[in-house]
């Protein structure tokens, strides 16, 4: 039986590594498999903007697939934790009642949707003025060579 709480709290928490996708539907979901490879070009684009400053283009295209995915499963745990109790074990528990525990909202759900809430928003909005300021910084300096 699956626990809403708790696939709330893994597309949390575990989400970027997949591990919300394998508690839902086993270790044989292929989207499960292919979420950590984001996550992990984009820690190297961080640990390269870490090394070689912002101005590294590598670093520019890897790191927003990190905070894309963040943002991602943030949005499917809020997904998960504000469907209703009837629809959840309708759709993922269908042998338990439509009241079964398994689907009921309760303070941790809570809990895990506000973070995901303040983890996600701060995670896409960052990610968004990255790569707006990356552009325009990138515009600006072809203006300054042609302008020259």
């Amino acid at each position: 039986m699956k626990n809403k709480t708790l696939a709330t709290w893994l597309s949390f928490v575990g989400g970027p590594l997949g591990l919300h996708r394998f508690y839902m539907f086993g270790k044989g979901d292929g989207l499960g498999w292919l979420l950590p490879w984001p996550s992990l070009l984009g820690l190297y684009g961080y640990s390269r903007a870490q090394d070689f400053g912002v101005d590294d283009p590598l670093s520019w295209w890897l790191l927003p697939l990190l905070g894309m995915t963040i943002a991602g499963t943030a949005l499917n745990a809020i997904y998960w934790g504000l469907m209703s109790a009837e629809r959840w074990n309708g759709i993922y528990n269908p042998e338990a009642d439509a009241e079964s525990p398994a689907g009921a909202t309760n303070w941790l759900t809570v809990g895990a949707l506000v973070l995901s809430l303040l983890v996600g928003t701060t995670a896409l909005l960052s990610t968004l003025a990255y790569g707006f300021q990356r552009y325009f910084e990138t515009q600006i300096e072809e203006a300054r060579k042609i302008s020259e």
